[in-house]
């Protein structure tokens, strides 16, 4: 690939940013990444901070500034950062016209006073949020080609959406018997932050719901499905493991189906989307199938009246559901081919 694009990474040292590190540091398309951390604590590059990438390459390490962004001349910068540190840092990126991914939260929604509902934080200016472009490339990628801001979404709800948004559009579920989303993830979707719940004592051989109905991944969901709250049920599992999600989802249908029909359903809805993958009818798939992978796999089981389905939707929280699909968003703003570096 003659055409290489240069890339900044801000906040390297989470389990999203340092999978977004293995990622761009094999990717084609890019040069050199410069990885920008608020302490750097003597590093000079990343191998000093994660060893197992020795020997993939040079990965400089650079105390963050907003100028110290601009002064290299990334054309893009991503930010895996928590929501308070996107809100500030973001706007300076842009200024200096580098182009953002951002993986917080702080920009996924269209109104400001939802993030301040369910994160508790400021909302950003309603300018830079209108030119923010929620990036599900599934959905959105003719917006996200020309977007100057990219919200990567949640590792939850890009599962549900995927697994929910052909059989809306379609207007086959019966949305006044309400959906329920029954969502399961591996611990490193809480972040690294140290956490009594998040310990190894604590998750090893154990299984627990929590934020139920108050989780803040819930108006992702109802914004991109055209749902109001009152329409579904959304729970969110920590599984006893380190990655991956699954989002069982139960719809009734307001007519009776094959499963011929929804399997065509799903097929000509993501044809051409080579990072979903739809099984055939009957057969479920698994996390063992998406883990490290940027792929999401979706099947569905339906009942003998045709009436009452369940869709399986599952990925790599860290892969489709964080670094990866930031890379495949990535790749569609700069015209690379959308799956370089994925596959």
């Amino acid at each position: 690939m003659s055409r290489r694009v240069a890339t900044a990474v801000v906040g390297a040292t989470g389990y999203a940013g340092y999978e977004l590190a293995r990622l761009l540091l094999r990717h084609p398309g890019t040069e050199r990444p410069v990885f920008y951390l608020r302490e750097t604590n003597g590093a000079k590059c990343l191998t000093e901070v994660f060893p197992a990438l020795r020997g993939w390459g040079d990965a400089p390490v650079r105390k963050f500034t907003p100028e110290a962004v601009a002064s290299q001349g990334a054309q893009v910068a991503f930010l895996a950062t928590p929501h308070e540190a996107s809100l500030e840092y973001a706007p300076e990126i842009l200024k200096a016209g580098t182009r953002v991914v951002d993986l917080s939260g702080a920009f996924r929604f269209r109104c400001g006073e939802t993030l301040a509902e369910w994160y508790g934080l400021k909302p950003p200016e309603p300018a830079l949020l209108q030119r923010a472009v929620y990036g599900l490339p599934e959905l959105y990628a003719a917006q996200v080609k020309d977007a100057e801001l990219v919200a990567n979404p949640g590792c939850y709800p890009t599962a549900v959406i995927l697994g929910l948004r052909p059989l809306l559009e379609a207007g086959l579920a019966a949305r006044g018997r309400g959906i329920v989303c029954d969502c399961k993830s591996g611990t490193t979707g809480a972040g690294k932050e140290p956490r009594r719940e998040t310990h190894f004592c604590e998750v090893n051989e154990n299984f627990r719901a929590y934020k139920l109905f108050s989780h803040q991944h819930t108006p992702e969901v109802l914004e991109h499905l055209g749902l109001g709250a009152g329409d579904v049920m959304f729970s969110t599992h920590l599984l006893p493991l380190s990655r991956g999600i699954l989002a069982t989802l139960y719809a009734w249908l307001d007519a009776p189906a094959t499963g011929e029909d929804i399997e065509a359903l799903y097929r000509k809805y993501y044809a051409g989307r080579k990072m979903v993958r739809i099984w055939p009818a009957g057969r479920l798939p698994e996390l063992q199938h998406v883990a490290h992978t940027n792929f999401c796999d979706i099947g569905f089981a339906l009942d003998h009246s045709g009436q009452r389905l369940m869709v399986v939707s599952c990925l790599d929280n860290l892969g489709k559901g964080a670094a990866g699909q930031a890379v495949q968003n990535f790749n569609l703003m700069t015209g690379i081919e959308e799956a370089e570096g994925l596959l």
